[in-house]
């Protein structure tokens, strides 16, 4: 029972954040938010599991490393959008543009 809690709230938590990155399409500052609260429930998870099957957490570390590059290239990218186009709207930024 305490095992399915372990694994059953991080995939909920997951699935929430999957529900939320697909319904704000709208500004990209709220789905780099929802991208990164992802990537934190998937780090839960792979904590967890790593402790339930008494591996090494030295691979969280590389994930929490790569998941801060992520963010630091997603928030890069959002300043440059709002320098070119003023804002951050999906629906002024044409990806067919040279």
């Amino acid at each position: 029972m305490l095992m399915m809690l372990y694994l059953g709230l991080p995939c909920f938590l997951f699935l929430i954040g999957i529900f939320t990155f697909v319904s704000n399409r709208k500004h990209l500052l709220s789905m780099l938010l929802s991208l990164e609260y992802i990537v934190l429930n998937l780090f839960f998870l792979l904590f967890i599991y790593l402790n339930l099957m008494n591996h090494s957490s030295f691979f969280s570390m590389v994930f929490l490393t790569f998941s801060v590059c992520e963010g630091a290239l997603g928030l890069s990218i959002l300043v440059s959008m709002i320098r070119t186009h003023g804002n951050d709207y999906f629906q002024s930024f044409n990806i067919l543009q040279c």
